[in-house]
């Protein structure tokens, strides 16, 4: 593994940010910036933002780096090596990481940002704290979107096809409904806070936002069907993942990682459906915050071959 300075970039789609440790065994943060992404003004808007992003950074250092490592809201088809499944619409189809190496003028090591979450809390954060053994961690994302990353090993598994980890567009329950993926009853349809605020104002003929569904949920009726249609399902959703990959450790992240029923019922409905006499696997919470993509990022130049 490097012994260099590690530069990563994480992409957003309202922010970009770029950050500098000193090193992977001594991670210490040099640099950390962030400048807004306009993703509204275009494709090339946004790689000249990035590129802005990084004359800062080279700035700041003195030097450019061999490396850089970049965490994007999609992923990077390995075959056709254009950028797919992304929120910020503008990126999909476009060979980002071709022409980043271009402007840039140094290699890029690119991974989604679920993926980048996973390998931040298992490099530098809870993992790292509480299970510093453990060799392979799930890292999901519960938000407005729902995403997964897998980290074997301190390094990212994106897969044959760019889609390790990809577990929100699993099917979960046709009550789901449509999904933009083009599938329907996806697990992103029915854990997502959209799609659970959907559901609350389905039952309940009201709009109520996410957290004040989760405040009201002893004394709404609706509110507290809404979170056992949360609890109920991350349980199913979650022991497929356990049954298949058999993680030494989740790592929870996303708005809806902050409620505490996930933490209690939620685990109850894992430890109903998971294929096993007993569940051992841990649940935790992150402590890295809004760093996790931009460390996930950066730590991406210390696990590329």
């Amino acid at each position: 593994m490097s012994q260099e300075s590690l530069w990563g970039i994480d992409l957003g789609g309202t922010k970009i940010e770029g950050a500098i440790l000193t090193s992977a065994e001594s991670p210490e943060v040099l640099f950390r910036e962030r400048i807004s992404t306009e993703a509204f003004r275009g494709y090339e808007h946004i790689v000249s933002q990035i590129g802005k992003m990084f004359r800062m950074m080279s700035a700041h250092a003195g030097y450019t780096p061999s490396r850089v490592g970049i965490a994007t809201p999609g992923t990077l088809d390995p075959q056709l090596a254009v950028m797919k499944n992304c929120n910020t619409t503008a990126l999909n189809g476009k060979p980002l990481k071709m022409d980043l190496e271009k402007i840039l003028g140094t290699e890029v090591a690119m991974a989604n940002d679920a993926n980048c979450f996973a390998l931040a809390e298992t490099r530098l954060g809870v993992v790292k704290e509480k299970f510093p053994d453990a060799s392979v961690v799930f890292g999901v994302i519960m938000g407005t979107g729902v995403g997964g990353g897998l980290v074997v090993n301190g390094a990212v598994i994106n897969g044959l096809q760019g889609i390790g980890g990809e577990w929100g567009h699993n099917f979960l329950d046709d009550s789901g409904g449509p999904c933009y993926c083009g599938k329907r009853g996806c697990v992103e349809k029915v854990l997502s806070g959209p799609a659970l605020e959907a559901y609350y104002h389905s039952i309940s003929g009201v709009k109520k936002e996410m957290k004040d569904i989760v405040a009201d949920a002893a004394t709404d009726a609706a509110a507290g069907e809404t979170m056992k249609r949360l609890t109920t399902f991350f349980g199913q959703a979650i022991s497929v993942i356990i049954n298949i990959v058999d993680p030494h450790v989740i790592v929870i992240g996303g708005g809806l990682g902050n409620i505490d029923a996930i933490y209690s019922e939620g685990i109850q409905s894992i430890r109903k459906n998971v294929f096993n006499n007993r569940l051992e696997t841990p649940i935790v919470r992150p402590v890295l915050g809004d760093s996790a993509g931009v460390f996930g990022a950066a730590f991406l130049v210390d696990t590329a071959e």
